[in-house]
């Protein structure tokens, strides 16, 4: 199964946007999502403290800021045939 890893701050309006579009895709898409503040880790806030919402799949950064359904379920497609790069 494809992973998928959120990482995101309290009060990120764009954050819980990223995390509604992923919810969408995961009701017709089966992801394993794992969901990381970045307030929790001092490496994490020096790496993204000016990029919340990024989105990776299977360990790429897939997104950062937006996302679409369509450019999920497309980078999901690609993962679980083995060719997606970022």
């Amino acid at each position: 199964m494809v992973q998928v890893t959120l990482y995101t701050r309290v009060g990120c309006h764009l954050c819980d946007d990223a995390k509604d579009v992923l919810e969408e895709v995961r009701r017709t898409h089966p992801f394993a999502l794992s969901v990381v503040d970045i307030d929790t880790d001092p490496a994490l806030v020096a790496l993204y403290t000016t990029e919340v919402p990024v989105i990776t799949v299977d360990g790429r950064k897939a997104f950062k800021y937006r996302l679409t359904a369509d450019a999920l379920r497309e980078k999901l497609r690609r993962a679980e045939e083995g060719s997606y790069t970022p």
